[in-house]
């Protein structure tokens, strides 16, 4: 993996730093330092690979939480963070909320009745999305936060979901690790070719399973 210390960088600077495989992370909540990483080995999730449990697919079928696209952007961030130890200080937290400003990061909600219980954000630039961080207040929010994702990104023609590293649970519902020189080929590739995550509403949960399943 490599690092270099950064203390302060732009919304305009993250932005390009997606663009070439880069991505910030911070060693504290209180750390005002952004590191910029680039890791030899590289989590992605195939989009058209996502795995769902039979006791997940049966949860979102009979689900009483619904999602919603970037209606609380800096609540996700917030819950995201909410944990003893995070990477997202309050640079981050800046940065990302330019970039939310400006139509590049987004954020998916999962809520039960009003109250927010889990979600995800990352970048989407080009038909790359890169996912920064997910979060749960419920059993199971985050998997459906993702589930709910990942169709949505596969029905607005998105090719690249980044994960930047895998973990056990990604790679549980099928995300993989592929070499840094392959995952910067399939990153130029994507940044070619035009993606919008607003272009179409957000499937229902019963849509969700069928897109996910008809793949698996």
């Amino acid at each position: 993996m490599n690092a270099m210390a950064e203390p302060e960088i732009s919304a305009a600077l993250l932005l390009r730093a997606y663009q070439v495989g880069l991505f910030p992370m911070a060693e504290s909540r209180d750390d005002p330092r952004i590191f910029w990483l680039s890791p030899e080995a590289r989590g992605v999730l195939p989009l058209d690979g996502f795995h769902l449990s039979r006791s997940m697919i049966r949860t979102l079928k009979k689900t009483r939480f619904r999602a919603s696209l970037n209606t609380d952007f800096a609540g996700v961030v917030d819950g995201c963070a909410a944990r003893e130890e995070t990477w997202i200080n309050q640079t981050i937290r800046r940065l990302y909320g330019e970039l939310h400003d400006w139509g590049y990061a987004h954020s998916l909600e999962i809520y039960d009745g009003e109250a927010l219980v889990g979600g995800i954000y990352g970048v989407a630039i080009g038909q790359a999305f890169f996912g920064e961080s997910m979060f749960s207040r419920r059993r199971d929010a985050s998997k459906m936060a993702l589930a709910w994702l990942v169709a949505h990104l596969r029905a607005c023609g998105f090719s690249l979901f980044d994960t930047q590293f895998l973990t056990d649970h990604l790679a549980s519902l099928g995300a993989v690790e592929i070499p840094r020189s392959q995952y910067l080929i399939r990153l130029e590739r994507a940044l070619r070719r035009p993606a919008d995550i607003t272009a179409r509403p957000l499937p229902d949960a019963h849509s969700v399973v069928q897109r996910i399943t008809q793949t698996s």
